[in-house]
């Protein structure tokens, strides 16, 4: 029994010993931790480094271009920077450029919270806006309408704007808007009650695009106007709004016909600064019309004086019945020295007759083919050309 007792006092001295020596060793290395830690704690990472005017810099890289509008959410949004670190979404959120240009859709979750939109809209500061409104037919009519009236509350800071709406009824727009640059629109008229747009002071505006319009119920200042684009419309909407525009210097215009009488023809529409026109022809009914037709379309274009044209890009149907007559009388009465022709859609002359009616023009370019029963191919004989 003695001799037990002695070898577990052994025993427990010889513990001691180890657990004496085993918290020495962990004090050590406790010891060794706290060390690298500190090293760790006080090391700063060169990107924290930088200025919080460098970090906004770099911000603004990382978004498009103003006016181009990234999504107000994910992978490219300025959103996304502040989802990085406390200091960052202090820096993002407090970047009044980052949230200068929107691009706002129904189709987004943003929609289901105007209180969101307008806290973005409001960190733009006091600086020029660029948005984009695409309504689509939406269950929650009522949330797009906040979110309309949450970006109409900022109208007087926008500069571009995009309204388009498919299915959704807008109320009445009239509003001056004194730094607005540009304004494109479009709506189906099919699905969605066109609204009323009246916009009375826009003293910068110089850029429209219109895309199925009624024009009737738009009101723009026209005559400021020196770029403007209008698709889906009939001839007899937009020689109103052409007379109005004395100041355009490119304008494009795609229609569904020619809607011009020739035996009553329209006042003339005088563009004394126009550089660039473009009849675009979206009647595809057009592609399958008989050449040896002669119904006339060429009042369409002498409708038009513009002494400074310098670029002409038409559809071959608005020339007829006699293209290159048609072409040579607008050149004449305008005295403009057309320096590109651009002959579109399918063609009834050939390319080789062009150039040699026109020689003065130095470029040339024909996107739709010809009719080979009706016209020759380039470089051929143009005797089967109709030119009467």
């Amino acid at each position: 029994m003695l001799s037990a007792l002695a070898t577990d006092r052994a025993r427990v001295a010889d513990l001691e010993a180890q657990i004496v020596e085993l918290e020495r060793s962990l004090a050590a290395l406790v010891l060794e931790k706290t060390i690298a830690q500190e090293r760790l704690n006080a090391y700063t990472y060169p990107v924290l480094t930088l200025p919080d005017e460098i970090i906004s810099e770099i911000f603004i890289h990382f978004i498009p271009i103003y006016p181009a509008c990234p999504p107000i959410t994910g992978l490219l949004s300025p959103t996304l920077l502040t989802h990085i670190c406390r200091k960052w979404r202090t820096i993002a959120r407090t970047t009044p450029a980052l949230w200068r240009a929107i691009s706002l859709s129904s189709d987004g979750t943003p929609f289901q919270n105007p209180a969101y939109i307008s806290d973005i809209l409001s960190r733009s500061g006091c600086l020029p806006l660029s948005i984009e409104l695409n309504y689509h037919d939406s269950e929650d009519d009522d949330s797009e309408s906040k979110v309309l009236q949450a970006a109409f509350l900022h109208c007087k800071r926008w500069e571009y704007v995009e309204l388009c709406s498919w299915g959704f009824d807008l109320p009445i727009i009239e509003r001056d808007l004194p730094l607005l640059r540009h304004i494109s629109l479009d709506f189906d008229d099919g699905e969605s009650q066109i609204p009323y747009i009246i916009i009375n002071d826009a003293p910068l505006l110089r850029k429209a695009v219109l895309g199925a319009v009624n024009l009737s119920k738009l009101m723009l200042p026209w005559e400021q106007l020196t770029s403007l684009t209008v698709d889906q419309i009939n001839a007899d909407a937009w020689i109103p709004v052409l007379q109005q525009t004395s100041n355009l210097v490119h304008c494009e215009l795609s229609l569904y016909d020619t809607g011009i009488d020739n035996n009553n023809p329209p006042p003339e529409v005088i563009l004394p600064c126009l550089q660039s026109l473009t009849y675009d022809n979206l009647d595809v009914g057009f592609d399958n019309l008989d050449p040896g037709d002669d119904d006339g379309y060429d009042g369409f274009l002498n409708v038009v004086f513009a002494p400074a044209l310098r670029s002409l890009r038409i559809a071959e149907i608005f020339l007829r019945p006699n293209p290159i007559g048609s072409l040579a009388s607008f050149i004449a009465k305008s005295g403009c020295n057309l320096e590109e022709l651009a002959v579109a859609g399918k063609r009834w002359v050939p390319a080789s007759s062009y150039r040699k009616a026109f020689p003065s023009i130095g470029k040339f370019s024909f996107d739709g083919g010809a009719d080979e029963d009706y016209a020759t191919v380039e470089g051929d004989s143009d005797s089967r050309v109709h030119l009467s």
